[in-house]
């Protein structure tokens, strides 16, 4: 069944919706900054990233466990931006994100509670930046996070992964498990590739090298907005076996993982989700 616009009872229930969940971000903000910086900060993100859930409507459904080695660096696809909320809140942990997001108002130091590991993506400070990830990443008892695709996709396909997010773990004695990240309904059923770059992908056409366009491209809040009025979506999460990368250079370790999350994602996003 293909996803219609929400009509007007459901976008005024979406304006009750997106009311509650900032109101519940502000209470929590003091909570944030008044948390130590470290582990019991990263694990308050799970309560934080559940309010996002309820509010707007979001089901988890988890394939698999994680390892339990550490450090250990999660690979993931990325669609849209409910992906930080869903992973953090299924399996606890932080991210690896861009510097730029470290300076923004609220958000840059929510995130640094949060345990986010920021990287600077300008090559004059690559080796610095990776050093840092590097003796940040070797303290860490939980999961971190990272976006290989260096985008988001509009959900037709796993675009390539960036060799240069791998530097940190070449040569290193970090464990690399992917897991792959689909949407379905609700309820569980297929979406179409045009119904998610239309209503549940948070993407750039220009980014996209193969699949449909968003008909319309929304900002974040607008996104957040139209996915609340639809009802929400399930988020199904499949963990892959870590693959043995010993002796793999960067490149080696992209495309193998690229490999792993591209093949299972063709592989089951057609297919009616698993219990």
């Amino acid at each position: 069944m293909a996803i219609k616009n929400p009509n007007i009872f459901k976008k005024a229930f979406a304006v009750v919706r997106i009311v509650l969940f900032w109101t519940g971000i502000f209470i929590q903000v003091p909570i944030i900054f008044l948390l130590p910086t470290g582990p019991k900060s990263v694990a308050y993100m799970r309560v934080y990233m559940w309010w996002l859930k309820v509010t707007t409507g979001l089901r988890v459904r988890v394939h698999g466990e994680l390892t339990s080695a550490r450090p250990l660096l999660v690979v993931s696809n990325h669609i849209s931006f409910f992906e930080i909320a869903m992973l953090s809140y299924a399996f606890g942990g932080s991210f690896v994100g861009k510097r730029e997001v470290s300076r923004w108002p609220v958000v840059g130091p929510i995130a640094k509670k949060f345990g986010v590991v920021f990287i600077d993506r300008n090559p004059a400070t690559a080796a610095q930046a990776l050093d840092t990830v590097n003796k940040q990443l070797s303290k860490l008892t939980y999961p971190l996070f990272i976006f290989a695709e260096g985008t988001t996709t509009n959900g037709a396909y796993v675009k390539p992964f960036k060799s240069a997010m791998f530097n940190i773990v070449e040569n290193s004695n970090i464990t690399v498990q992917p897991v792959v990240v689909n949407y379905r309904t609700h309820r569980g059923d297929v979406i179409s590739d045009e119904d998610i770059a239309n209503h549940l992908a948070y993407f750039s056409n220009a980014k996209m090298d193969m699949g449909p366009l968003a008909v319309r491209e929304r900002k974040a809040f607008w996104q957040l907005f139209h996915v609340m009025a639809l009802g929400g979506f399930m988020v199904e999460i499949t963990v892959l076996p870590a693959p043995d990368i010993t002796g793999m250079d960067r490149k080696q370790i992209a495309e193998k993982l690229h490999e792993m999350v591209s093949a299972k994602y063709m592989e089951i996003k057609d297919k009616p989700a698993t219990k």
